[in-house]
């Protein structure tokens, strides 16, 4: 390749050396890593926007059947404790495989393994709408008067001759023809079935997408790409809960009835909102995030810092190099039977570690106590405070997710920050759990009184009801009436009180259809304000108290404070449970305590937290095949202890495992380990040599010894 003397004048002009010919090879060398490292950058760089998408979808699903829980429950008539269980399949059926799924999906097409499981995942939310299109419409409790115009007649049945007791018989033994054909009983078999399947297909995203941009990814923009992750998907839930507002408000059979013709409002705690529709739109995003994997490739070039080794930096300090046969395949020096026989003495050196065992302890009990609350704070919030359901999911979605989010950022931003040691991280994180559960105290303070309910919470005569519910329902002012104690459709009557149905309140007459029907004539509403006179009522139970919407304003105010503060030590709490364990056992201990939070609290939370809430039931629904259906009328005072009180009690217990783990630390770490250095240096390790702490200690600041290990994030 010639070169003009005028091309190299200012070459020639700074330097007397004579220009050498350039070489072709370097050029083209350089081109072609150039290319490479082009080609790899991009790769990466479509994979991580491909996991990131996915990592929304399947977030977004997630918080949506949270915030469905009180549909699905009136849907089917079913108990809250079925709900929890149906809420626990997902957990159930990501441990059927995740060992399977994390042990022979590195083995195999990665990107394709986690398009199969957004397929799977996508039929199993399909699956779950699917009993909208098999079941009957729905049907709620309402008296004849209500829903056909054409018939007005008396809701108290004082003779047995008159035609809506007749229709009522008739219609009742049709009812019963077709109790079979009518499978709303146990159609929410598909609704666990199609949720398991969910957590079947969740399952090879988040080990092999992680590891696949480990693998590939430059290794200081590894933890970064890791990070974008993460923060996408904390948007999905906010997505989801949105989604869930927006799909309350429209009536369940929307598209299968005349609208006008529902007699019963979103307020209403009949009402039952189009919850299959967002499963459909859920279903129709995880599909879609799944196709960008089917034309991934199985491998992407290394980056340049990664060619040389096979092994990552952490790798290396373990995983030797001598040879060309060792590098090649390490996993063929590993026997299966060495392999089991390593088994063993690891899980006992990691059960072994107090300060591992401790804050695995606290974790499962915290754990408990957070998604039982957050998998029936939509229901807490409807019966406590008189919200709709499209109303709670639009503030938990709007307020609490993104404190949520915030608060996790504090807590690494804080650690950074102050370059807070292994000592300093379980400070922080038993103190945002204490002040946290602080916070939750008071809303002890901030909840409703019972709605004056008839029979209920108050006699016919104003007074506390203190008897039997199902005895009281009856009383003199409804003795003459034939009415059912297992009927439930409210109304609101004059004197402010609601009464379980128009015959149970003694209402001769009534005026209008649907939701303009006005009954007349009520005998038990003129007990309480004159008896001599008759009053009228109207469709639908009466409001909550006067200070209920204020009090539910101090309620949003400590729920947000108290997400922002309990997600600040999770960050500092992770940082922790990687600090207080050797390195070579890190990716088995968190192996175990995924396990152990998944099957100890992800699934059992929701069932028992649903059976003490069921507990608290004051009217259950009558199933149209008879059997006890969903709970229509709950004790405000008493949902309220056995929530909060449940959440706090188990949030106690995990603070006192919380301060076992820093006395255990404070007594591993001498006074002068405990304060941190500004230059970083290290914080809660010993004196020993790295050596000794490896290989001949069994205390807890083995693992944190490593400089390379020092907390900074």
């Amino acid at each position: 390749m010639e070169i003009s003397p005028k091309e190299n004048f200012p070459q020639q002009f700074f330097s007397n050396t004579t220009i050498l010919p350039v070489d072709r090879s370097s050029f083209k060398s350089e081109s072609s890593a150039s290319k490479e490292k082009q080609s790899c950058c991009g790769g990466i760089k479509l994979f991580l926007g491909a996991l990131s998408f996915v990592y929304f979808a399947k977030a977004l699903s997630g918080s949506y059947l949270k915030s469905t829980i009180t549909q699905i429950e009136r849907r089917f008539d079913i108990p809250s404790s079925l709900v929890g269980v149906i809420d626990g399949s997902f957990e159930i059926g990501n441990l059927l495989i995740i060992i399977f799924v994390s042990y022979f999906g590195a083995k195999l097409h990665k990107p394709r393994i986690i398009g199969i499981g957004c397929l799977i995942m996508s039929a199993g939310t399909f699956l779950i709408a699917m009993p909208q299109f098999f079941m009957g419409r729905y049907q709620y409790e309402r008296f004849s008067s209500t829903i056909n115009s054409t018939l007005n007649s008396s809701p108290c049945l004082q003779d047995k001759s008159q035609s809506p007791f007749s229709d009522l018989e008739k219609s009742q033994g049709n009812l019963n023809a077709g109790c079979e054909k009518e499978a709303g009983s146990s159609m929410w078999i598909y609704v666990l079935l199609g949720n398991l399947l969910r957590g079947i297909g969740e399952t090879p995203i988040q080990p092999l997408g992680i590891t696949y941009i480990d693998d590939y990814a430059i290794e200081e923009n590894a933890a970064l790409y890791i990070g974008c992750v993460q923060t996408v998907a904390i948007i999905g839930p906010i997505f989801g809960f949105l989604l869930g507002s927006l799909c309350a408000k429209l009536y369940v059979d929307i598209g299968f009835v005349d609208l006008d013709s529902v007699t019963i409002t979103h307020k209403d705690v009949q009402w039952v909102g189009a919850w299959w529709l967002g499963y459909l739109i859920a279903g129709v995003i995880s599909a879609l995030a799944g196709i960008p994997f089917w034309f991934l490739p199985k491998h992407l070039p290394k980056a340049e810092n990664r060619k040389d080794s096979s092994t990552s930096s952490e790798q290396s300090k373990f995983i030797t190099d001598d040879s060309k046969d060792q590098h090649k395949s390490y996993q063929q020096q590993l026997k299966i039977a060495e392999m089991a026989k390593d088994f063993l003495p690891s899980l006992k050196n990691l059960f072994g570690n107090p300060v591992y065992i401790l804050y695995l302890c606290a974790s499962i009990i915290q754990f408990n106590s957070l998604i039982g609350m957050v998998t029936y704070k939509p229901k807490y919030i409807e019966q406590q405070y008189g919200q709709t359901s499209s109303k709670t999911n639009f503030v938990i979605g709007l307020i609490n997710i993104p404190a949520v989010a915030f608060g996790i950022f504090s807590g690494g931003l804080i650690m950074k920050k102050f370059r807070i040691n292994v000592l300093g991280a379980a400070k922080l994180f038993l103190g945002s759990s204490f002040f946290g559960y602080l916070l939750l105290l008071s809303l002890f303070a901030m909840g409703c009184e019972n709605s004056d309910v008839a029979g209920l919470t108050v006699s016919y005569h104003g007074t506390k009801q203190t008897t039997d519910y199902e005895q009281a329902l009856f009383s003199e002012c409804n003795s003459d009436c034939l009415c059912s104690k297992n009927d439930w459709d409210p109304i609101c009557g004059e004197n402010g009180v609601t009464y379980v149905s128009a015959c149970l309140a003694g209402c001769q007459a009534s005026n209008g259809s649907g939701k303009n029907t006005v009954y007349f004539n009520c005998s038990c509403v003129a007990t309480l304000e004159s008896p001599s006179q008759r009053s009228s009522a109207v469709v639908g139970p009466c409001q909550k108290g006067k200070e209920c919407p204020r009090m539910f304003q101090y309620f949003l105010v400590i729920s947000v404070i108290t997400s922002y503060t309990l997600s600040v030590g999770g960050t500092p709490g992770y940082i922790l449970l990687l600090r207080c364990i050797r390195p070579h056992l890190k990716s088995f201990a968190l192996g175990i305590y995924t396990l152990a939070i998944r099957v100890l609290a992800g699934i059992p939370a929701p069932v028992y937290f649903g059976v003490a809430i069921d507990t608290t039931c004051l009217k259950w629904g009558s199933k149209r095949c008879g059997g006890r259906g969903a709970c229509r009328l709950y004790d405000s005072s008493a949902l309220r202890y056995v929530y909060l009180g449940l959440t706090l009690v188990l949030g106690t217990v995990s603070i006192f495992f919380s301060v076992a783990v820093l006395w255990v630390l404070r007594k591993r770490s001498s006074p002068h380990d405990e304060t941190l250095s500004a230059n970083g240096e290290r914080g809660a390790c010993g004196t020993k040599s790295r050596k000794d702490d490896f290989v001949n200690s069994d205390l807890l600041i083995q693992s944190s010894c490593w400089p390379e290990k020092e907390t900074r994030l």
